[in-house]
C-alpha cells in the first residue's frame, strides 16, 4: 500500500535552478534519429568496402579502364556459320508417314527415296489425314545433313528438329502434306 508523506521543502523546487544529480534535463527534439543516421551510414560504409574487397579478390575491378591510355577493346568480329550439305546416308532409318487421304502417296514416297539412295524406308498412315505441308522430321542434331537430303528428294518440303518422333526408333520421319507433288523427270 502507497504511503503518503505531507509536503515539505523538498518538493517545492525554484524555476531558475538546475537541477543535477540523478535529475535528467529533457531531450532535445529530433535528437532519437541520430542514431537512425550514424547506422546507415555505418552500413553503407560497410557495404562499399565489402563490394570493393570482392571485386579486388575476383580480379573483376580495373582502375585503369578509364583513363584513356592502354590497349583498346577488342573488335567484335562475327563468324560465320558453315552450311550444310544435303547428304544421302543408306544406313539411316527413314519412316514415311502420309498425312493425306489420298492412297499410296507413303509408297510412292518410298520408291522415290530409294531411288535417291535411301535403303532402310517403312511406311505408314499418319494419325492425321489433314496435313498441309510435308515435313522432314530429325531428331538428332548429327542428322541434319541427311534431313536437308531426304527434302531436296522431295520438293516443297522442309526439315524440323523435334523430338515428337523419338519413340518411332526412327532416324528421320517424312509427314507427307497435301502440297506434296511427286517430282516429274
Amino acid at each position: 500500500m502507497a504511503h503518503k508523506y505531507p509536503k515539505d521543502r523538498f518538493d517545492v523546487i525554484p524555476d531558475d535552478l538546475q537541477r543535477v544529480g540523478a535529475h535528467r534535463a529533457p531531450r532535445g527534439r529530433g535528437r532519437g534519429w541520430i542514431w537512425v543516421g550514424w547506422s546507415a551510414l555505418a552500413c553503407a560504409i560497410l557495404i562499399a568496402a565489402g563490394v570493393i574487397g570482392l571485386s579486388v579478390i575476383n580480379g573483376t575491378l580495373d582502375f585503369k579502364a578509364g583513363t584513356g591510355t592502354g590497349t583498346p577493346a577488342p573488335s567484335f568480329t562475327p563468324t560465320q556459320t558453315p552450311t550444310i550439305t544435303p547428304t544421302v546416308n543408306p544406313s539411316l532409318h527413314v519412316t514415311v508417314l502420309n498425312g493425306t487421304t489420298l492412297d499410296g502417296v507413303a509408297g510412292a514416297v518410298a520408291a522415290t527415296l530409294t531411288a535417291a539412295g535411301w535403303q532402310n524406308i517403312s511406311t505408314a498412315n499418319a494419325s492425321d489425314t489433314t496435313i498441309t505441308h510435308t515435313i522432314v522430321y530429325y531428331s538428332a542434331g548429327a542428322n541434319k545433313a541427311a534431313a536437308l537430303g531426304v527434302a531436296r528428294s522431295l520438293p516443297g518440303s522442309t526439315i524440323e528438329l523435334t523430338q515428337a518422333y523419338v519413340d518411332s526408333g526412327a532416324d528421320i520421319t517424312v509427314v507427307i502434306g497435301s502440297d506434296y507433288k511427286p517430282a516429274t523427270p
